[in-house]
């Protein structure tokens, strides 16, 4: 939360959706957000208009820290703080806030800049895919991950299957947020590290993804460092 945030407007928002399609893969938007964060209401909404788009993978990691101004985040969980603190330190700042928004573990904004996203978004899908990643569905509950590195590699990878909850309106009842009701989306609920790579070889893993809500696998450079390759299957 920053005090001192006021909101977008509301052409900002827009100008953030005219984006052209991507043809070489997902840019990852992750959005550190709280139920209990009277400046995060703007940046879900917009987090919820790139829910839909194909060209970006957008998810929202609800953060647990702000629970003690008088409403718990259902959604709050210690590992989205961990993994926020973690970029922070990446970026050598000792300060974590919300909304913030995160551009393929690099860029670090705050989250209702629709421009500014608008422009990291640009620039990210302008970018050729050092690693090309494919995912496939089997009926026992697996996703199969097939990745190949297709430019230089420097820094071991972190393979990591993230499942998220599409939509969920709350009620939020007391807090800064008391009256409001609130839509949702691409609520995060976990993220599983399933492997190290180097990628000399060709990645070949199957991991757990039991369930009818959608998958998304990250390889990154570490747990905070920039994404390499993003997928998601539904």
């Amino acid at each position: 939360m920053i005090k001192r945030l006021t909101s977008t407007a509301l052409t900002s928002l827009t100008i953030a959706l005219a984006v052209p399609a991507h043809a070489d893969g997902p840019v990852v938007v992750e959005l550190f957000t709280s139920q209990g964060c009277s400046s995060c209401p703007p940046a879900d909404v917009l987090l919820g208009e790139l829910a839909n788009r194909q060209d970006v993978i957008a998810l929202a990691l609800h953060v647990d820290y702000w629970d003690y101004l008088g409403w718990v985040d259902e959604f709050a969980q210690p590992a989205h703080t961990a993994r926020q603190r973690g970029y922070a330190r990446a970026a050598n700042s000792t300060m974590i806030y919300t909304p913030q928004m995160v551009v393929e573990g690099q860029e670090q904004i705050v989250g209702t800049k629709g421009m500014k996203l608008a422009e990291h978004i640009d620039r990210h899908k302008s970018r050729p895919s050092r690693v090309k990643l494919t995912l496939n569905r089997d009926g026992a509950g697996k996703v199969r991950i097939l990745a190949q590195a297709a430019g230089e590699v420097t820094r071991k990878m972190l393979v990591q299957v993230v499942r998220y909850m599409p939509e969920k309106i709350v009620d939020i009842r007391s807090g800064e947020n008391a009256g409001k009701s609130m839509t949702y989306h691409n609520i995060v609920e976990s993220i599983v590290s399933v492997a190290d790579w180097d990628g000399k070889t060709q990645l070949d893993v199957k991991a757990d993804a039991a369930g009818e809500n959608p998958v998304v696998v990250l390889i990154q450079e570490g747990s905070s460092g920039p994404i390499l390759a993003a997928a998601r299957i539904d």
